[in-house]
This record gives structure tokens, sequence and C-alpha cells, in this order.
């Protein structure tokens, strides 16, 4: 028997491949899938199995792409109408070769999750891997708010029975394998772990070393952000994505068909470094870094009008490429041929925001009207404190809540390290905003220089 995990880098998305004796399954692909089928070749295996352990809200599925592709049949939940693959129920069990691969209805996270148990049988009739999707991570268990806050104390309840009467009785030896790693939207406070054993997360898992009714009461409290593009991902895992061989490919693009896309309404996306961005621009361009496209492409940009990337020497364009594709973004329509070096060779406009030091920016904090913008998670806020007078705002959320925010005053950005200010500073300066600073390092730069924090 082998088995493999497939990380996707960002999205901090765990998917699994195993198998014997010349067949594999895969659990939780996704679209770009041209990884397993790279490793069932290398197995001399044949793809026969693809188990989905629940409809995703992060990222899209990339079941029937493979399926298409390698003739699999997938397999889910069946406590919802998926419009492809085969609905399984509690107990039910497929044999690849002596692999035993058995079902448990394992709801909370979603109502139609389901754990995948398998034992080789030729060693043992024993649980051997437990790929528990959403449902449980190292150190942590999913998120239980996405039926509203009249249902947090059901599902919080449910995801508990989940996990302690059918996950944890498998095996303390049984190898856990989850779904998402550290990072990940879909939980909380994840342990940076590729695996972990049903033992050690009963023993170490903070979640599961206190009593139901206490970590049900906890849970209602929770409020963790739901990105805008959340409902997109709903909706495809449930009805299917387009295969992406009936997706237009992305193409280079010559500067003045890049301005002819503009007219029409495109969508602009700078992937290079804040500094690079805010010395010259292409106008209301969103700059998002290339590593933080998968958390924050789906909070600011839309899946109806074209996308444009945007990158010095397109150095890192292909690689910026999938992260559009496992967000379901299938309207990139190209990159600008030559990068923004391109842009301004010839000799089309471009913009600049500000950026400041911290020293810069503690010099001015007695000045009244300016206004002081922490655009980190709530979390960071309060673990490492905030600079003195400053308002919240988490940077998905700018779009919905800009009317919060004083189109009269000078305005300063940080976060952590400047990143996310940039992604901020660009939302600003899209919607007019002409007095926006980005404070370079963030509140990294402002402890280390040993200015003083407040907190709550």
């Amino acid at each position: 028997m082998w088995f493999e995990r497939i990380v996707s880098e960002g999205l901090a998305h765990n998917s699994w491949i195993f198998g014997t004796g010349g067949v594999a399954a895969v659990v939780d692909p996704r679209r770009d899938c041209e990884a397993y089928l790279n490793l069932a070749r290398e197995h001399d295996a044949v793809i026969t199995h693809i188990f989905e352990t629940h409809r995703n809200e992060d990222y899209v599925t990339g079941g029937p792409e493979l399926a298409a592709r390698s003739g699999a049949q997938i397999f889910h939940g069946a406590r919802m109408a998926f419009r492809f693959g085969t609905p399984v129920r509690e107990g039910e069990r497929f044999m690849l070769g002596p692999l035993s691969v058995r079902i448990l209805e394992t709801p909370g996270h979603t109502e139609e999750s389901i754990t995948i148990v398998v034992a080789d049988t030729e060693v043992s009739d024993e649980p051997y891997l437990v790929f528990s999707g959403d449902t449980l991570f190292s150190g942590d268990i999913a998120r239980t708010d996405f039926f509203g806050q009249e249902r947090k104390a059901e599902m919080a309840a449910t995801i508990h029975d989940s996990i302690t009467r059918k996950i944890l009785p498998l095996g303390k030896g049984a190898i856990l394998c989850p779904a998402h790693g550290a990072g990940s939207v879909c939980g909380g406070d994840i342990a940076d772990l590729p695996i972990s054993t049903i033992g050690f997360e009963e023993r170490t898992n903070p979640q599961l070393l206190i009593a139901k009714e206490e970590f049900v009461a906890k849970r209602i409290t929770e409020s963790p952000y739901q990105p805008t593009y959340f409902r997109q991902m709903e909706r495809l895992n449930r009805d299917g994505p387009a295969l992406l061989g009936t997706v237009p490919a992305p193409r280079p693009l010559q500067p003045a068909e890049v301005q002819e896309i503009i007219r029409s309404g495109c969508q602009i996306v700078d992937i290079r470094s804040p500094t690079a961005f805010a010395g010259g621009h292409i106008p209301d361009s969103i700059s998002i870094w290339r590593e933080g496209l998968p958390a924050f492409a789906g909070w600011v940009l839309t899946y109806d009008r074209p996308i444009v990337i945007i990158d010095d020497f397109n150095c890192e364009v292909q690689r910026a490429l999938p992260h559009f594709v496992r967000l379901g973004f299938d309207n990139v329509y190209g990159w600008l041929a030559g990068g923004f070096p391109a842009w301004f060779r010839a000799a089309l406009p471009v913009e600049r925001t500000g950026t400041c030091t911290v020293q810069e920016l503690f010099q001015k904090q007695g000045e009244k009207d300016l206004f002081l913008l922490d655009v980190r998670d709530i979390k960071k806020r309060m673990a490492q404190g905030h600079i003195q007078g400053s308002h919240h705002i988490y940077t998905g959320e700018i779009p919905v809540r800009i009317g919060e925010i004083p189109r009269d005053r000078p305005v300063y950005v940080y976060c952590d390290a400047g990143y996310k200010g940039s992604l901020a500073a660009s939302l600003l300066a899209m919607r007019g905003y002409d007095k926006v600073t980005n404070v370079l390092g963030g509140m990294q730069a402002w402890l280390r220089a040993g200015f003083p924090a407040e907190h709550l």
C-alpha cells in the first residue's frame, strides 16, 4: 500500500491519494489535477475512486475534472443533493484490492460531511488511515458557523458527537489525514503538522480536552470571517464546476490590448511587492502579492468581469494562475506581456500610492486629522496589540465597510508587515481616496522599533 499528500499552497488544502496493486483512490482533489494523474502513473496505478468528504467552501472541487480525465467514479455524502457523483451513507464499504474503504457520516462542519476509513486487510482489519475532511484537524476542529447564529449550538454539538462517537473510537494508532493544515480559513488554530494520529489528537487537541458543554458554549460566541467568495464555492461544489478544457486559456496581452480591456471594465490584479506597486502601477489596480492570492482574491475580485494580471517581467505569472483556477476564477483573460515595464515604456498612465516607515508614522501620531487604519485580522490585533488611536477594519471587509473610512483625511494603513496594507491602500485608491499611505513593515516593524502597543 502507498499514500501521499498533495498540498495546495496558500489555501493550506490537503488532498490525498492512496492505492495498491494497480488501483488508486483520491480524497478531496483540487481542480488542477495533474498531480494525481502523475502519481498514479508513477505507481503503475489507475484512479478508480474519488471521495469528496464534503462540499468545500474555500476552493473549487477537482472531482469532476479528475473523473473526466481518469474515468474514476465520484462519491460524496448523501445529505446534500449534489448534481454529480454518487451519494454514500454510513457503513458503505468499497474494496480496492485488499484495501477496505469504509464510510462514516460525520456532520457538523457541513451536514453531508463524511469520513473515509481505510484498512489494509492483508495486514489487519484495524483502521489504518482516517481521512477526516474538515471535521477533525491537527490541533483543531472545523468551524461550525455556516448555518447562521440560530444553528451554531446545534452544529457545534453535532461535530463534537461526530468526533467523539465515531472518529476517536477508530483507535489511537490510526493515522489522521485532514483536508487542511495550518493557515486554513476552515479552522481557527490548526497545527502545522502534515499528519497526526487519533491518539495524538485525543491527548493534545485543545478542542478535545474540554467537555462538550464548554465546547458548545465557546463555539456559540465565535464569529470567524466568511470571505464573500464562499457562496460561489458552495454553488460550484454542489452543481459541479466547468471542466478546464472548456475554459478559454489566459494569454499574453500587449499594452494596447490591456487598455482596451480596461475600457470594457476589467479587473487589474497587480501581483508585485508592495514597494513595487507603490512606486508605480496601472490606475485602479488591485495590489495582491502572489502568495496572498489564495487568501484575498476571493474577498475582493468578482466572477463576472475579466481579470488581467500584472507582474514585473512576468516571473511569477505562471505560478499565480493555479491560484485563480482553484478559486473558480475562469475569467482570467490574460497577463501584460513584458510585465509592468512594458506599460511605462509605452508611456501609458501610471499612479502611485504613498508609503512611510514606522518611524515616520510615530512622528505623525500627534496630527489630529490623521486616520490610522489597522487591517489585520482581529486575532492578531488582540494578540499583538495595536497602535494607539487606530481604527480596525479587516482587509477583506474594506469594500463593504468603506463608509467607515473618512475621505477628507489622510489615511495611514498598517497590517502585519505591509502586504495586506498595500491591498487595502489599493482598494481605497480605486474608490477615490487620494491621501492613502501604506506603513511599510506594519506592526512587526512597529514593535521591533520599540514603539508602544496598546492591548484591548
